[in-house]
């Protein structure tokens, strides 16, 4: 499974890439409102200098025809764009459009397996599942990745799943068990998945001991 950031915040996606576990990178309209000063485009063609691979940039048409425009806009930016469109009819309509142009697109808020089924049918490249916002109101969001995969897989349908809204460290590796091609993470969730109190509580012994080693062997007299 490949790990996504879901940011549009570049100091994060800098940061992240520095580790060498990254592999794209997620937008939406809510992140790129909170990135003042740049055009979405100049967001765009920045994350593309830091990470090689899809990039997703999100729509915000309603109609068919509009987000096809968008698209086309869009996949101009970089050969790494992806677009987000949503999963409606009028979306899975973009998808075919686009596909047939060789445009790749992401389509996102889906809530259920009927929706990914259709999208992978209409030519997605990737689905993304939100699967938090689904427990929000109390269903079980990792279920429909793990259907989707299902289905996906006895259909042999080449959709790639993206396991969206994702809340915890533990939905991580929900999401890796259930067999999601991809997470996306927010940054501050990715951050407290890299943390252990023992491996904290290891470093400062391993290095408590190497100073006594150090400070014993300089008190030792040389042999001549």
């Amino acid at each position: 499974m490949r790990i996504f950031l879901d940011t549009a915040n570049i100091d994060e996606i800098r940061e992240v890439a520095r580790w060498g576990i990254l592999s794209g990178v997620t937008t939406n309209p809510t992140l790129m409102s909170k990135n003042s000063g740049m055009t979405h485009e100049a967001v765009i063609r920045t994350i593309a200098e830091i990470v090689d691979g899809p990039i997703s940039a999100e729509t915000v048409s309603l109609d068919t025809a509009g987000m096809v425009d968008e698209g086309r806009r869009f996949a101009k930016w970089h050969p790494n764009v992806v677009v987000k469109v949503p999963s409606t009819p009028n979306g899975w309509g973009a998808v075919k459009a686009l596909k047939a142009e060789g445009v790749r697109t992401n389509v996102t808020l889906c809530f259920s397996a009927n929706q990914a089924l259709f999208a992978a049918l209409a030519g997605a490249y990737i689905i993304s599942p939100f699967v938090g916002r689904l427990d929000d109101i109390s269903e079980d969001g990792m279920q429909v990745v793990r259907d989707t995969v299902e289905i996906y897989r006895k259909h042999n349908l080449p959709t790639l799943v993206l396991a969206a809204s994702i809340r915890h460290p533990v939905h991580i590796i929900e999401a890796a068990k259930a067999g999601a091609d991809i997470a996306t993470v927010p940054y501050d969730v990715l951050l407290k998945s890299t943390k252990h109190p023992l491996t904290d509580k290891g470093i400062e012994n391993f290095l408590k001991d190497w100073q006594t080693f150090t400070t014993d062997q300089s008190e030792k007299p040389v042999k001549r």
